[in-house]
């Protein structure tokens, strides 16, 4: 049940990435609930049509759209289909993003840029776009980007962790750049959060995540959600620029596992 009032963002008109699942459907979940209109996107047609109907049986206005953000013409096609059905967006959750655990030593040049292509060139496409459809004109908006607590490097994901420090200064950069027309710009960086993404790297590894949270359990999607509701609602209206970490302590403990034992010379 959210703790914001059911009319908290009534009016406004939010799109969320990677909506089908996970985070991305409970920020969504969390939004509808505050009063905004949803549109969902992502590359998976079927579970954003769950979370559509779902939403929808709850009694928010919600519309599906499958999109891969990494293509432009996909990305153009999504934004107009939200201004045509729900009007000028005042809400964009950049949650869409996807990475490989592998060393670093490992990360061919193909696989670095497969990870930037989603996490840093997707996600600029769209915003920007939004920006100059949306936010700009209306000289009002809140602009969410997703990162990684800890906030530093994470063994086995370099480049995600590279990926998603560039997006946590973009959203400081763009505070300073586009608060000049009333649009704000934050940065949520999650601790280890119980979704189907993180169950996908297996029972060990979540167990291994629950042993860097001082709180001692994973977070819920549903906590990133009311955290980016309150964001979007007139309490978080002087909040820009910055990074808000919901971590359970994460990023105040550090990665609390042993390093790696030093390998002899080859």
């Amino acid at each position: 049940m959210s703790v914001l009032r059911s009319d908290a963002n009534a009016g406004k008109v939010a799109l969320v990435t990677g909506g089908g699942t996970g985070i991305g459907r409970g920020v969504a979940a969390a939004l509808a609930a505050s009063g905004a209109r949803v549109a969902i996107c992502g590359r998976r047609p079927e579970p954003l049509e769950r979370v559509r109907a779902e939403l929808e049986a709850g009694g928010a206005e919600c519309i599906a759209l499958p999109t891969d953000i990494r293509e432009p013409d996909q990305v153009e096609e999504a934004v107009q289909s939200v201004l045509d059905r729900l009007g000028p967006i005042d809400v964009l959750v950049n949650n869409a993003g996807g990475q490989f655990a592998a060393r670093a030593e490992e990360i061919s040049l193909k696989g670095w840029r497969a990870v930037q292509r989603l996490n840093m060139d997707g996600n600029w496409d769209l915003t920007s776009r939004v920006a100059r459809t949306s936010m700009i004109p209306a000289r009002s908006g809140l602009i969410v980007f997703l990162g990684f607590s800890p906030r530093r490097g994470i063994p086995d994901f370099a480049h995600a962790s590279a990926a998603r420090a560039a997006l946590e200064n973009l959203a400081s950069g763009l505070s300073l750049e586009w608060s000049r027309f009333g649009v704000r710009s934050v940065c949520v960086s999650c601790g280890p959060i119980e979704t189907e993404g993180l169950a996908s790297y297996g029972p060990e590894s979540l167990e291994e995540s629950r042993r860097t949270i001082p709180l001692g359990r994973l977070g819920q999607p549903e906590e990133v959600g009311e955290t980016i509701a309150f964001l979007a609602s007139p309490g978080g209206a002087f909040i820009t620029g910055t990074t808000v970490v919901v971590d359970g302590g994460v990023d105040a403990w550090g990665l609390a596992e042993p390093p790696p034992e030093p390998e002899p010379p080859s």
